[in-house]
Parts: structure tokens; C-alpha cells; sequence
């Protein structure tokens, strides 16, 4: 996995150290990652931008991380991997998603809980 630091890799270091809240995005291929401080880059979407990976929202892993966990943005999008069975799909989704953000979550140094917020638990309650 290829990791973009945005603005810099030490800017993003010292917010690690800081424990201020951080922002990953990771490609469904699991090519491509970028994580910028929450401050830096404010939401998914700008990250995109800002890091140049060229996905779009709707192709990446979005997450939210600190030393006390990893909160998943869990959305799946209706084409992923062009699964027409929505639960098959969903559970396609998840089953990548939490693979390739422990991995990331890893590589930086964090060993901590993924999670996925209330907020967005709506697509993975269909799979209980």
C-alpha cells in the first residue's frame, strides 16, 4: 500500500504524536492510501483532492482515526464490485474494508478498534 502524508509526512507524524485526529482514505484496490490531519484537510472528499489520488468519494475507504480508535464512514456504494445481491455486496464490502484498514491502521503504528459510528451503520444492520 502506497501512503500519501498530506500536507507532509512530518506534519502528519507530529499530529500522531499530538493524538489530533486524523483522516485516511484508501483505495477499494488497496493500492493507494492518504492520511492528513483532521485540520488539514477537513473532510474525505478534500483529502482526495488534496493527496492527488485519483478515486473519487465513492472509491475509497473513509476513516477518522486517533489513539482510541478507528471510526469507519460505512458506506457502500450500490456498484461495488458490481455485486447486484445487496447483502452479497455488503458483506463483500465489509470483509475488504476491514482488511485493507487494519492493514493501514498497522503500518502507521496504530493497533487500535475499527468501528463504524451509528451514523452509518445502516448498510452493515442489513447484514444481522
Amino acid at each position: 500500500m502506497n501512503i500519501t502524508y498530506y500536507p507532509t509526512e512530518d506534519i502528519v507524524k507530529s499530529a500522531m504524536q499530538q493524538d489530533d485526529p486524523l483522516l485516511a482514505i484508501i483505495s477499494f484496490d488497496g493500492a493507494a492510501a492518504a492520511i492528513a490531519p483532521i485540520d488539514d484537510a477537513v473532510e474525505h472528499h478534500i483529502l482526495i483532492k488534496k493527496s492527488g489520488l485519483p478515486a473519487n468519494i465513492d472509491e475509497v475507504f473513509r476513516i477518522v482515526i486517533n489513539k482510541e480508535g478507528a471510526d469507519w464512514t460505512f458506506i457502500c456504494p450500490s456498484d461495488y464490485k458490481q455485486i447486484p445481491d445487496k447483502r452479497r455486496r455488503i458483506a463483500a464490502f465489509y470483509k475488504d474494508g476491514f482488511a485493507l484498514i487494519t492493514e493501514l491502521l498497522s503500518e502507521i503504528g496504530y493497533f487500535v478498534d475499527v468501528t463504524i459510528p451509528k451514523r452509518y451503520r445502516r448498510h452493515f444492520d442489513e447484514l444481522m
